[in-house]
């Protein structure tokens, strides 16, 4: 999608899907969220306004009308390909496509946060991922224990069925490092973050030996910065860096209550600069290994 964010979902959340055969039955959102019923809601206004029945503008973008009528009634999310042909068909006016990158899933995303969910389906299909966290262990390495203390940790309190699934979701995210054992991770991490207690020995142990499992395999680089390190080039907080399939670079940076998808070219080379930078400043991977076999030998 030229100058905007991609939806890489084509229904399963897979994102390699460019429409569909006619008279395809499309997956359906079992709890359709509200921003997706108010995107689909839009999109038909624009249509009947333009004067196209639903078949008609169904051939139009090269879509069954089932699916027209699925994303309208918000039952389905919309295809990248469908919202840029929907964009130049109604006006081009930038509407569809920019309020897009706000359409989220309905209970398929319970446990992630609003502001991340549509970063957790580009991570799905990314052909590279980089992270730098400097407040805690990166989700995607974190031990069962370590996220569960951080979810019982938040505020307001979750409940109890509720922190279940959040569980469940994380500890789904980390399945991508051995599903996707082609795709490069490169994690980059604070040595305070692993110093903070959050439980008694044998909970920081477990969740050492965690991290050091998940970062074992080839396509996975842990560089810790250590204390001694001193001032760096990404002090202005924690980022996230990813490549999709099409080859745009996409980054992510979070804060109190919020997120925020960076699609600039600018601003995104920036920071890609700032991690290469940090790349240097850091351990190299065998150290860090090193490092945290000692910090688990002094627990």
């Amino acid at each position: 999608m030229t100058g905007g964010i991609d939806i890489l979902t084509d229904g399963d959340g897979d994102g390699d899907g460019d429409g569909e055969a006619v008279g395809v039955e499309p997956d359906r959102e079992p709890d359709p969220s509200d921003s997706l019923r108010t995107w689909g809601a839009v999109q038909q206004a624009l249509r009947e306004h333009a004067g196209y029945s639903r078949s008609e503008f169904a051939d139009l973008v090269r879509f069954s009308k089932h699916t027209v009528e699925s994303v309208e009634l918000g039952r389905r999310m919309p295809d990248e390909s469908y919202v840029v042909r929907s964009e130049e068909l109604l006006g081009n006016t930038g509407a569809l496509r920019k309020s897009s990158q706000y359409v989220t899933r309905g209970r398929g995303d319970v446990g992630l946060a609003a502001w991340f969910r549509q970063w957790a389906r580009l991570e799905r299909v990314a052909v590279s991922l980089c992270t730098y966290e400097c407040r805690l262990v990166p989700g995607l390495l974190q031990s069962e224990g370590y996220a569960r203390a951080v979810f019982e940790g938040t505020v307001p309190v979750a409940p109890d069925d509720q922190l279940e699934e959040f569980m469940a979701r994380r500890m789904e995210r980390q399945r991508m490092l051995f599903e996707r054992p082609t795709i490069p991770f490169s994690f980059i991490v604070e040595e305070h973050v692993f110093r903070r207690r959050f439980g008694g020995a044998d909970q920081m142990r477990e969740m050492i030996d965690r991290v050091l499992e998940l970062s074992a395999p080839r396509n996975v680089t842990l560089q810790i910065v250590p204390l001694e390190a001193g001032l760096h080039a990404c002090l202005d907080g924690p980022v996230r860096l990813l490549e999709t399939p099409k080859g745009q670079r996409l980054a992510y940076s979070e804060g109190q209550q919020n997120g925020r998808l960076i699609s600039d070219p600018k601003e995104v080379s920036l920071l890609c600069q700032r991690y290469d930078t940090l790349r240097s400043q850091a351990l190299n991977a065998t150290d860090s290994r090193g490092l945290l076999e000692r910090l688990r030998g002094e627990l």
